[in-house]
């Protein structure tokens, strides 16, 4: 029988008569279409898409589905367009087949580009229609199946692209099947003598073991048979690259990975699996610690099952799965298993409710991530099959990549929650938002108005969502604060010429724009406060009171005052700490906006530059705010002292954000960073340290090197 007539009687078993002739002439136009072309193999290309349909028969995808794989290769490979197979099949399939079409004939710096932005447009094909994704699976999966016949080269990076990406997505969807064959045969190209030396040998432990297997098979039949629980038992031969892992992951050599056998255990419903698991507990002896309860807590895929490992005869462990029916079809077949395109009577039922919230927190991300490679990196971490499972207060369950932090678990309740988090508690306690979370814990995130995400945050998160939000939200703010920080610097510039922004005539503006290529004038206001454009050329470019050759004469500058509210728009230098009421001086740092910085700063003396843009800046007189400052205190070693420090500068109203010190012999050297209000403030802090008795020398550190000590706790 050929691969056709097979493909035909597949479909037959399934599918309604019309769909199976709609089939027949799609399999004929690929014929037609692709008549002549050969694959590496020497093998006629057409017996390609026909293996690819045939393994979405397994799968029981819809007529459409099965047209499309039949025809996804023609548009890029043959005269056959788009609006064509519309015609012939329908919208629907030319929207997959198109969505399926390889990327355009663009050109990439580099092959991880071009790789990138495939995945890119392939998951935002995905994200309209799933089928795009299932039938790319497929796709990959025949071309694994015959990469024999490529280059080495080309082979090894088809087959680390499978394993980092295609398998995964396969695992996340359900596909069970297809993620663990494209993992070994992954595994056979990447590693060819490992994959070679453990099949010999798993051929050898195969039959040693047969019947041992059989025996213990036969045992877990007959016990749950006298039970009365109807079940069928299958004994399974583990996965080479499962055992791979094993072997890797323990240092274990072959012969001491003796749990390569496995056996599943399908009863009718729920109830019966717990009772099975009861009955299988009391004729082998559970491995503590072995135990896992995915139905009562399911995998993101929707994979349900029990697992538990026994100390069977000999002193071989056994590993058991135990589920029902309709578990077993959703582990086989995944997302694809109650397809919703066979009939309009079949329900949605949860999984496609997490594979689309997936899918839609992918979207999000592609919106968000202007770099195709970092949104690759972050599909990658997404993908990583360990998960933890974390309850909400409310007891609903959230599955989180492992390593996942209490950060990334208020992204994935909301947005907002993530935008506004402050703090977090994990089972009651509050904790520092960089935790890990474990399985089990209960999250709750603690939230304020005006909160925003800090940047710091991107150094621990895991999370696609939670990394492009953070990204988002932070260019946003930080676009938004340097456009009010230009318009003020432009004003300023303005008044020095004798003109109010106010008198500014439209057309002028227009022109400007125009000149610029700038889309509004927010765009110009930011320019300016990050630094891109001087305010001075900007200001004369719109008074059109000098010919263009005298643009860059700077005016005499106003001031302009700093009200301590311009958020990241306007940076206080790290290394001399301005508080209000120091004498400083502003420098505009192209793409960072403007850093304050003292008059005195040693920094600011070395590190001067021409090109930089300096600026006259004064204190508001109204300012409100509370700055980081740092001092040190030299105090003598005795029971109390600490405390006593702490307790002056509360009743100074000041904050502690952080502590160190160092010992120096008889005497302690405390370092603090905290926060006042402006000098006088500080200086009132400090009074209140020289009261105590036990405090020998207090100063105000204004050096880097100094207050490098602070923050190395």
């Amino acid at each position: 029988m050929s691969d056709v007539e097979e493909l035909l009687q597949e479909v037959s078993a399934y599918l309604k008569p019309e769909d199976v002739e709609n089939i027949q002439r799609a399999v004929e136009l690929s014929k037609s279409a692709h008549h002549g072309q050969l694959r590496q193999s020497g093998e006629a290309y057409v017996t390609h898409p026909i293996a690819v349909a045939r393994i979405l028969t397994t799968l029981h995808l819809d007529a459409q589905a099965i047209i499309a794989a039949l025809l996804h290769d023609v548009v890029e490979d043959t005269d056959i367009t788009v609006d064509e197979i519309a015609a012939q099949f329908g919208k629907p399939v030319a929207d997959v087949v198109e969505g399926l079409s390889k990327l355009d004939k663009l050109q990439f710096e580099t092959v991880a580009d071009a790789q990138a932005e495939n995945f890119r447009k392939m998951l935002m094909a995905m994200a309209r229609d799933v089928r795009v994704i299932l039938i790319k699976l497929a796709d990959r999966l025949h071309n694994m199946r015959t990469l024999g016949s490529v280059s080495r080269e080309k082979s090894t990076r088809i087959a680390r692209e499978t394993m980092e990406i295609y398998a995964p997505i396969a695992n996340r969807l359900g596909l069970n099947d297809i993620f663990h064959e494209l993992q070994d045969l992954s595994f056979k190209y990447l590693h060819p003598n490992r994959f070679s030396v453990l099949s010999k040998a798993l051929k050898m432990a195969r039959g040693n073991r047969r019947e041992v297997v059989g025996k213990i098979q036969e045992a877990i039949r007959q016990r749950l048979a006298e039970n009365d629980i109807n079940a069928e038992v299958k004994g399974r031969e583990k996965h080479l690259y499962g055992i791979y892992q094993k072997m890797q992951a323990k240092s274990l050599a072959f012969s001491q990975v003796l749990d390569i056998y496995g056996f599943r255990v399908m009863v009718e419903d729920v109830n019966s699996c717990y009772i099975a698991l009861g009955l299988l507990h009391g004729l082998y002896k559970p491995i503590p610690g072995k135990f896992k309860d995915y139905i009562a807590i399911p995998k993101a895929n929707g994979y349900q099952s029990l697992h538990t490992t026994l100390f069977g005869p000999f002193g071989t462990p056994i590993e058991v799965q135990i589920r029902t029916v309709e578990m077993a079809r959703i582990a086989d077949a995944g997302v694809a298993s109650h397809w919703l395109y066979k009939t309009g009577e079949v329900p949605i039922n949860e999984l496609h409710v997490k594979t689309h919230q997936w899918l839609q927190s992918l979207l999000e991300s592609l919106s968000q991530s202007g770099d195709s490679v970092e949104f690759l990196e972050h599909l990658k971490v997404d993908l990583f099959p360990d998960e933890v499972y974390v309850f909400t207060p409310q007891g609903k369950i959230l599955a989180l990549p492992r390593g996942a932090t209490t950060v990334d678990f208020a992204y994935s309740v909301h947005t907002d929650i993530g935008n506004r988090c402050v703090a977090a508690k994990v089972n009651f306690e509050l904790v520092p938002l960089r935790t890990e979370l474990k399985n089990g814990d209960r999250i709750e995130i603690i939230t304020a108005p005006h909160a925003h995400p800090n940047p710091a945050w991107l150094g621990f998160v895991v999370t696609s969502k939670a990394r492009g939000q953070i990204r988002h939200t932070l260019k946003t703010m930080h676009l938004d604060e340097s456009a009010a920080l230009g318009e003020r610097l432009l004003n300023q510039a303005l008044n020095s010429l004798g003109l109010k922004s106010a008198e500014v005539e439209e057309t002028s503006w227009e022109k400007l724009l125009k000149e610029t290529g700038a889309k509004s004038r927010q765009e110009i206001f930011a320019d300016i406060g990050l630094g891109r454009s001087l305010n001075t050329v900007i200001a004369r470019k719109l008074a059109r009171v000098a010919e263009e050759s005298t643009l860059h004469e700077a005016p005499a500058r106003g001031v302009i005052t700093i009200l301590g509210n311009e958020g990241m728009a306007v940076q206080f230098g790290k290394c001399c700490m301005p508080i209000p009421g120091d004498p400083i001086i502003g420098v505009i740092k192209s793409g960072q906006g403007l850093v304050v910085h003292t008059h005195d700063c040693h920094v600011l003396r070395k590190g001067r530059n021409a090109s930089d843009d300096w600026l006259d800046v004064a204190w508001d007189k109204n300012i409100n705010k509370m700055f980081e400052v740092s001092i040190k205190l030299i105090v003598a070693n005795q029971r109390g002292v600490l405390a006593k420090v702490a307790t002056a500068i509360a009743d100074a109203e000041s904050n502690i954000e952080n502590v160190n010190f160092s010992n120096e012999g008889d005497y302690t050297a405390l370092y603090f960073t905290l926060q006042v209000n402006h000098r006088l403030h500080l200086a009132n802090v400090m009074r209140n340290l020289r009261l105590i008795p036990e405090v020998i020398r207090i100063s105000r550190i204004k050096n880097t090197q100094q207050s490098g000590q602070i923050k190395q706790q």
